[in-house]
């Protein structure tokens, strides 16, 4: 008996050290419980019906554990995203208004420096050729494209590119782009921003069912920098059923760009390898900023295959031809990611791949995979974020700062989520501190997420008190 007894807690104690073990290498190879699970299912697929079914098992546990059972929610109405009151115009020149897709082009083809370019209300229905914008506007006199009251003028895509803009200081407001193709690859890009089109601009747009909905690239030693991307809604209504990249803002090689105050959800890639991001910026790009943007990778789509991915500097990597240098020694540099509230991912919240010298500033990121920052090419100082998930190096990736609450991963495997508790309920969007905010020593200086000056002692994290995100009733 006492053999028996002694040989259990032998069994017991090496079953305990195989387990510690396990969750050290885990833990040293930064690899969290939702991104184990879909590896243990696709190893286990294929096999008798105990292995199969021990996998499916085995991989269920792991998401419940690290994502809960969360289901779509209804998200309130925010300040951010495209909002139902009209952008401002720059000022300019002649308003030419126009009644159909004819009248459109006609217009964008011999539009002047200073134009507005205003559509009545009504669907316009692009059928196989891009809107094109071909003629310059000015710093003072930008040609503007907009309708006068948001969402009253929907242009239907039903072609690979709905606007295609290739010369400079061009902007559109308060538009409705919906993809209309009967396959997902035929509906890439909402907007595609080339060449010399710098200082293009999007303000309060609706953009929906689009593969990448702005494109942004050079063309011809030409590249469209300096844009701006601010105050729209992004989103899908269903997977995206194409081996072709799902990346809602997609800029490669294009250099001072800002995104900000956008609502970005829904990018999932059910084709190719399945990996999407709802951002990013490569190809050997400069000094991008993602400011006071909402990601939520999966919003009403949930439960799919697939690593989504919010936002990145690097992304998956360019082909040496696509790259500003031609060489991309680096992927990007001189990046900023600040306010950003990110959440629902299946993968990390941000990725850096050979990103250098990143500044990651008070970020929330809740139900990711947390911060990974890749290569040796890659450097970022982190300060003052709040991360439902782990801050990790990888493969020589380099990290400053230790001002920020984060997760360590061997906590993800118990089911343990202390910056998720921290609010209401999270998986409703309720994010409400549940009891005070956790402040910090720092700067104050800026606007955060809802665009409230932050005090001496801002809380951690993208907010202070996310009622000032919500829309307030007119």
């Amino acid at each position: 008996m006492r053999r028996r007894t002694a040989l259990a807690l032998l069994a017991v104690g090496l079953g305990v050290a195989g387990a510690a073990s396990a969750l050290w290498v885990l833990d040293e190879r930064g690899i969290a419980p939702r991104t184990l699970a879909p590896y243990i299912d696709k190893r286990s697929s294929g096999h008798n019906a105990l292995i199969s079914g021990a996998g499916d098992w085995m991989a269920g546990a792991l998401i419940r554990l690290d994502r809960g059972t969360a289901q779509p929610t209804v998200l309130p109405a925010l300040s951010l995203g495209a909002q139902p009151q009209a952008v401002a115009s720059a000022p300019g020149g002649a308003t030419r208004p126009v009644a159909s897709v004819d009248a459109l082009r006609a217009a964008m083809a011999s539009a002047s420096p200073g134009d507005v370019i205003e559509l009545a209300p009504g669907v316009y229905q692009l059928r196989r050729k891009a809107l094109q914008a071909r003629v310059a506007g000015t710093a003072e006199q930008p040609i503007v494209v907009r309708a006068a009251l948001p969402g009253s003028a929907v242009l239907e895509v039903v072609a690979i590119v709905g606007v295609e803009v290739a010369a400079p200081w061009w902007r559109f407001e308060n538009l409705t782009l919906r993809g209309a193709c009967g396959r997902h690859s035929d509906c890439e890009h909402a907007f595609h921003v080339v060449g010399g089109a710098h200082h293009f601009a999007a303000l309060n747009n609706t953009l929906v069912d689009f593969n990448a909905h702005f494109k942004v690239n050079g063309l011809g030693g030409l590249y469209p920098d300096h844009g701006r991307i601010e105050g729209n809604t992004l989103r899908n209504t269903a997977p995206r059923a194409t081996r072709k990249p799902v990346t809602p803002i997609d800029i490669v090689a294009a250099s001072d760009w800002t995104m900000r105050g956008n609502l970005i959800a829904d990018f999932v890639k059910r084709g190719g390898d399945g990996v999407s991001y709802g951002a990013f910026a490569k190809g050997a790009a400069l000094r991008t900023v993602f400011e006071r943007n909402v990601v939520l990778c999966e919003d009403r789509l949930r439960g799919e295959p697939g690593q989504r991915v919010g936002l990145s500097f690097g992304g998956g990597g360019s082909g040496a031809r696509y790259c500003r240098d031609g060489r991309c020694i680096t992927e990007h540099e001189d990046g900023i990611l600040r306010d950003n509230l990110i959440a629902s991912c299946s993968d990390v919240g941000i990725y850096l791949n050979s990103a250098a010298r990143t500044r990651i500033d008070h970020n929330t990121l809740l139900d990711t995979a947390g911060i990974q920052v890749r290569y040796p090419t890659s450097g970022a100082d982190l300060e003052g974020n709040l991360v439902d998930g782990a801050i990790r190096s990888r493969d020589g990736g380099r990290l400053r700062g230790d001002d920020n609450l984060a997760t360590p991963i061997v906590r993800l495997y118990a089911g343990m989520h202390p910056q998720r508790d921290l609010f209401v309920d999270s998986s409703a969007f309720d994010l409400r501190w549940r009891a005070d905010a956790p402040r910090r020593e720092g700067s104050g200086a800026g606007a955060d997420l809802c665009g409230v000056q932050r005090g001496k002692q801002p809380a951690y994290g993208a907010f202070d008190d996310f009622a000032a995100c919500l829309r307030r009733a007119k």
